[in-house]
């Protein structure tokens, strides 16, 4: 979420999906481990998921969905969603920023709603399960000055262009504690090189600097990095948010022109486009009322939490965000999913795609569906 000339909305109501997931809570505490899994699986809703040959995730920041599909300062992002497919109905799993990237790469935020660089997860994640099953991975860092960097910001925290709340691989202690696997935490400059290099991994995650994500408060230059300065955009109407979106709808451009013109653009490949959370504006006339909808599971936060302070109880979700899914043989023409989905959605769909355990919420099949929709015709 962002911090300093920022005023948090405190939301007003939980939505009729977010609902839904109270009734999971108890059977789904977010640490079980689904059955062994075959090559593909089926979906809740009964349609197999196939496999995939790559996987990209761009994790952009804080944008509700009406803030980014049809706005004008993000003419690629749009023009991807009207050629290829929507997720409607996408939702971030929590507030703030650095417990919905963990959830991402875990199925579970770990009881955990702040942006403190300090937490550290030992749990069971992604990369554990990549890689007892022979899949290859590297996550791309904008800004991160070196492969393995464990510094919670780059330059400094006072122009935190790089953060590590937005890099969920550096807060996993099995990570961060092995020298072989942080190597695969690499900066965004190395993407390229590899995805060409004939060893591209099959899983790769990409997070733009705090600037080319839509996040800004960075407020002084950065040498060699010309998108900083970029302030805080406050309202949807604001020329610093305009000014945001347009950087990262430039990053987003050459990232997946970068992706789709390199050798690791074959079979049935996808990318997911996403924001972490919405921006607290809303998605309807009335901003704030719906910052906290959400829905598969997203944690369920009791009044006056220390992490939400005058928080009212309840499902408390990310907002509804902007979710494009580019593929190379899946739905296209603008086609777009009214079926709830989140990021545990995203990771079971990776999970299911290729044959992985179920981790955490994951495993909650009733909640958590795969998107598989966006593969079959």
């Amino acid at each position: 979420m962002r911090l300093g000339g920022t005023r948090r909305r405190t939301p007003r109501r939980i939505s009729v999906v977010a609902a839904t997931a109270l009734a999971a809570v108890a059977a789904a505490v977010g640490v079980a481990i689904g059955p062994a899994a075959s090559s593909a699986k089926s979906g809740a809703d009964g349609g197999s998921m196939p496999a995939l040959n790559h996987v990209f995730v761009i994790m952009l920041e804080n944008h509700s969905k009406s803030s980014v599909l049809g706005d004008p300062n993000a003419p690629f992002i749009n023009h991807l969603a009207s050629e290829y497919a929507v997720a409607g109905n996408y939702y971030g799993v929590t507030h703030p920023s650095e417990p919905n990237y963990v959830a991402a790469i875990s199925g579970s935020n770990w009881w955990t709603n702040n942006d403190n660089p300090d937490n550290r997860f030992d749990h069971l994640n992604l990369v554990d399960e990549l890689e007892a099953h022979h899949k290859t991975w590297a996550a791309y860092m904008e800004a991160m000055p070196s492969a393995g960097y464990l510094g919670d910001y780059w330059p400094d925290s006072s122009t935190p262009l790089y953060a590590s709340k937005h890099n969920p691989f550096v807060l996993f202690d099995d990570i961060r504690n092995d020298p072989e696997r942080l190597s695969h935490d690499k900066p965004y400059t190395e993407l390229a090189h590899d995805l060409n290099s004939g060893r591209a991994p099959d899983f790769v995650w990409i997070t733009p600097d705090q600037c080319n994500d839509m996040h800004g408060g960075v407020y002084s230059a950065v040498p060699d990095h010309p998108e900083t300065p970029c302030p805080y955009g406050n309202t949807k109407d604001d020329p610093n948010d305009a000014a945001l979106k347009q950087k990262a709808d430039a990053f987003v451009k050459q990232a997946v022109t970068t992706i789709m013109s390199s050798r690791a653009w074959t079979g049935n490949s996808a990318i997911f486009i996403v924001t972490d959370e919405d921006d607290y504006t809303g998605n309807s006339a009335t901003d704030g009322w719906e910052s906290a909808e959400g829905c598969c599971d997203s944690p369920v936060v009791p009044a006056n939490d220390p992490d939400v302070p005058g928080w009212q109880g309840g499902v408390y979700g990310g907002g509804l965000i902007p979710a494009v899914i580019v593929t190379t043989h899946g739905k296209r023409g603008g086609y777009t999913s009214n079926t709830p989905y989140n990021h545990y959605s995203l990771l079971r769909t990776i999970e299911d795609a290729w044959g992985l355990d179920r981790l955490g919420y994951t495993s909650d099949t009733a909640q958590v569906q795969s998107m598989s929709e966006f593969f079959t015709h």
